[in-house]
């Protein structure tokens, strides 16, 4: 409490015998605005009042000190906050307006980020009443007063507790000082004081690295730390919203045995069934199966994961997504055969041209976006589908090949074609249990295929064929899910030949069946054929095919690498990188909304006997082979873009080609649009990272960023803590990949599989989410064959999903393909501590202006007819990577985060 220069005056008696020196307080200091506000009482202390100076001549003058007061100065403070939703009509509205009314609504705290030059301690907290001064709809405006000591020094955060009895969402605080404006953007929910007493933290928007961290912010950045961690956590149970406790757990409540024994689901996580981890809720566990846990209520998710109140009211995704259980049985009610198949294509095109008849009282169905239309108010509803891009274009291009092959490179799922580079095919399974490993598409077939163009060896040097290998991957699959009702499952192999304009052709499918206890292996190549009978059979082998393709591509390429995948980075960067780490910062647009769409999705999308289970073919396994595939084939190092090309053979590191990379099939609108995101995105962040790690030695003994590295790796993805291709973080380049990656994943990756969903898959036949029949050259009956020679579009139409599945699937592809109102891409708004930084907001700029170059060059490729794959006749354009796009079913647009 004492000066420094002081040192002989360190007694409690010395200042004892000093306090007389010292005058009340005078009337001019911490006045009481009455009529305005009541500040709150200030701890009584020397240096809220005045500074001391002595030294040993003073001392030796027997206490004659020189007293010095400290000028004080009045600095306004501005809120923004904004109420909840319905928040208003609470019964608690009439008390917090006595509050506002009083001018006690929030009690705000600053803290000085310098320490008393001569105390060398702690500056006191400077504290005030905000008034509420201002409201429009749920936006509000408060106003502080605080009287402050001139030399107080820079503010570097803030304490809020709320005074209301109603939870309030806190944006940004603006302090007006002399020397200018200093800003804390805060975007948080602060719980009233009733329910959690504790002041909330929020730091202004200049980021610290652990080791430049002030230290009066020490203290505070260790707090609030601990309380993310839930270290500070008095109850027991299941959290609260209001707790934020970011905490890891398995996947353990996507099974509901205590509803159905039925609906019983093994733990995803753990060496029976790796996978990532998610967040923690701290529900009890089933009383029948203590290994699962209960499904109660919302899943808890920290209130600042939630979506916004914009996003929230606008979209309705939170409500929609819990609520489809509900919808659903409101179109099967709609249908008149939902568990059997269209009878003709002209009923699947009724969907689109005159709709299913609803109830008046459709519930929440109006609220799907673009999908009921009202004909007319003296009319009923109508479950009427707008028709997605692709049948727009041409609504006879699902069926042809070129389309089939089109759309590995440039539709839903271009993460799977993958380059051949090994003659003959061959399985790795042991063949003891499934049978002869070597496949049956043989080079006769092919050079049959591309017409002798060139042998097999000519064709592997010049890498000229590719495949889809869902081969090994499905066939342990095959049996089991051959067990559940109403669908089937084949191994599929599919080859492709590389033509010389860049376009695939497809040369043959095969679908096998493993060997069970009554059965040998079956397994047969169908081509494209020349006749009615081999085109009908090629037809239907392209139909299992593309489902296969349909359900890895919902369960690993979209769910399991973005969604699941990310989970561990969030829950790891709110427990161990404070929110005033640049690297925090830095990645905190891209985990917006994450943890609340993936909490959303356990609830309805995952879940045992939820949307994915009933309507894509692995049913209750779906999990169980996401499980699989993360065991064997995830690996981090093979996130980033040019890592996954290279590692499918799409790719090889060419120093002289644009990216560092020259493309094995030079028209691969994803990889060519994929790589100028990827570069814009690689370059901002190295700029960022440089900036406040200019040497490699403050990334190694940066314990914040260490800790969450670790804990990720070790935690977040433990079930894979072991495996040697792990980035370790020592120098500014391991830093920018690894931060890459994970934007990378969050933005471009989750855009290309995402937003295209109701632009391909609306229109199912272009890709059946499940087959429901075997081919009809399985094992035939009699019947069968019968059946299939003289009504093959019967066949057809009952191998596709059945009317239930199929609605219930174009609904959801729908939901999950919209951008909300709120959207957040990338480039179009910085964050608030990247404005306050002239070096970061620099780089940003530029970041901005890469990204709409790349928008501008997406515009140029899509009508270069020359590049096939992108443009042409019909031809839907490859938009899925062009960075900004207006709310609603786009097919394009990138956000960054994965937050639907």
């Amino acid at each position: 409490m004492f000066c420094k220069e002081s040192p002989s005056l360190q007694t409690l008696s010395t200042a004892q015998s000093l306090s007389s020196l010292f005058p009340k307080p005078s009337a001019l200091i911490n006045p009481i605005l009455t009529g305005r506000r009541d500040n709150p009482c200030r701890r009584q202390n020397f240096r809220g009042r005045c500074k001391i100076t002595a030294s040993q001549s003073n001392i030796a003058q027997k206490g004659k000190l020189l007293k010095e007061k400290v000028k004080r100065i009045k600095v306004k403070g501005f809120i923004t906050a904004e109420e909840g939703l319905l928040e208003s009509l609470s019964w608690s509205r009439p008390l917090d307006v006595i509050t506002d009314i009083r001018g006690r609504s929030l009690l705000v705290e600053l803290i000085s980020a310098e320490t008393d030059t001569r105390t060398v301690m702690e500056e006191d907290p400077v504290e005030d009443y905000a008034q509420r001064v201002w409201f429009e709809s749920r936006n509000e405006k408060y106003e502080c007063v605080f009287d402050m000591p001139e030399d107080f020094g820079t503010v570097g955060a803030i304490r809020v507790q709320n005074q209301h009895h109603r939870e309030m969402f806190i944006r940004e605080m603006k302090l007006e000082l002399p020397s200018g404006s200093v800003t804390f953007t805060c975007n948080s929910w602060v719980t009233p004081k009733s329910i959690d007493p504790t002041k909330r933290i929020f730091f202004s928007n200049k980021s610290y690295l652990p080791s430049a961290t002030p230290e009066p912010l020490k203290k505070l950045r260790k707090e609030e730390l601990e309380t993310l961690q839930g270290n500070n956590r008095e109850r027991v149970g299941e959290f609260a919203k209001h707790e934020r406790v970011y905490d890891y757990d398995v996947y353990n409540d996507v099974g509901d045995p205590e509803k159905d024994e039925r609906l019983a689901r093994p733990v995803m996580g753990g060496l029976s069934y790796p996978y990532p981890r998610r967040c923690k809720t701290g529900r009890k566990p089933c009383e029948k199966d203590a290994s699962s846990e209960k499904r109660e209520g919302e899943f808890y998710v920290p209130r600042d994961e939630e979506f916004s109140t914009t996003k929230g009211t606008a979209f309705t995704g939170k409500a929609i997504l819990a609520a489809l259980p509900s919808v659903f049985p409101q179109i099967e009610a709609a249908l008149l055969d939902p568990n059997l198949p269209f009878p003709h294509f002209k009923s699947i095109e009724d969907l689109y041209q005159v709709g299913i008849d609803i109830p008046k009282d459709a519930g929440l169905l109006p609220m799907i976006p673009k999908l009921i239309k009202v004909v007319a108010e003296a009319q009923d509803n109508l479950l009427q589908f707008e028709p997605p891009i692709l049948l727009n274009k041409d609504r006879f291009s699902w069926i042809r090949d070129d389309e089939f092959a089109r759309q590995t490179l440039a539709g839903l799922n271009p993460y799977c074609i993958q380059l051949v580079t090994e003659w003959p095919l061959k399985s790795k399974l042991d063949p003891a249990v499934y049978g002869d490993p070597k496949s049956l598409i043989t080079w006769d077939i092919v050079e049959k295929e591309i017409r002798g163009v060139m042998s097999v060896d000519e064709g592997l040097k010049n890498k000229r064929l590719f495949m889809l290998d869902y081969h090994d991957l499905l066939l342990p699959s095959v049996n089991k899910v051959r067990e559940l009702d109403d669908t089937t499952l084949y191994a599929s192999r599919t080859l492709f030949f590389l033509s010389d304009d860049s376009t695939l052709r497809p040369v043959a499918i095969e679908l096998t069946r493993p060997p069970d206890v009554n059965r040998p292996q079956w397994s047969q190549v169908f081509t494209p054929g020349y006749d009615a009978t081999s085109c009908w059979l090629w037809n239907l082998a392209k139909t299992h095919a593309v489902a296969h393709d349909a359900g890895y591509h919902q369960l690993i390429s979209h769910w399991l690498r973005t969604h699941c995948c990310m989970e561990p980075y969030i829950i790891a960067a709110n427990r161990q990188l404070s929110a005033m780490h640049p690297i925090y910062r830095l990645l905190h647009p891209h985990f917006r909304y994450t943890l609340e769409i993936n909490a959303r999705a356990r609830q309805s999308l995952v879940n045992a006997g939820g949307i994915i289970e009933t309507c894509f073919w692995p049913g209750k396994y779906s999990l169980e082979l996401s499980s699989d595939v993360y065991a064997k084939l995830w690996r981090f190092d093979r996130e980033g873009l040019p890592a996954d090309l290279i590692s499918r053979g799409l790719a090889v590191e060419d120093e002289t080609a644009e990216h560092g990379l020259r493309l094995t099939i030079p028209d691969y609108p994803f990889a060519n649009d994929g790589l100028m995101l990827w570069d814009a995105l690689k370059e901002w962040i190295t700029e960022y990272v440089k900036h406040y790690y200019p040497d490699a030695a403050l990334i190694m003994c940066d314990e914040e960023l260490q800790a969450w590295w670790s804990e990720v790796r070790n935690i977040g993805h433990g079930d894979k803590k072991d495996e040697p291709w792990w980035p370790v973080l020592r120098t500014q380049d391991d830093l920018i990949g690894v931060v890459t990656t994970i934007a990378w994943v969050a933005s471009g990756h989750h855009a290309a599989v995402n937003f295209g969903q109701y632009g391909y898959g609306g229109y199912f036949p272009n890709r059946p989410t499940t087959t429901r029949i075997r081919m009809p050259v399985e094992e035939p009956t009699e019947e069968e064959l019968k059946e299939f020679y003289e009504e093959p579009e019967k066949v057809l139409l009952k191998t596709f999903p059945s009317q239930k599945q199929a609605t219930q699937a174009m609904v959801t592809l729908d939901l999950l393909s919209t951008h909300s109102p709120d959207e957040e891409y990338l480039g179009e708004e910085p964050e608030a501590s990247w404005v306050d930084d002239p070096v970061i907001f620099a780089a940003y700029e530029r970041f901005k202006g890469r990204l709409k170059h790349l928008e501008e060059v997406i515009d140029e490729r899509n009508v270069n007819v020359s590049l096939k794959n992108r443009a042409g006749a019909g031809v839907v354009k490859y938009e899925l990577l062009k960075p900004i796009s207006q709310p609603g079913v786009t097919g394009m647009g990138v956000p960054y985060s994965v937050s639907i």
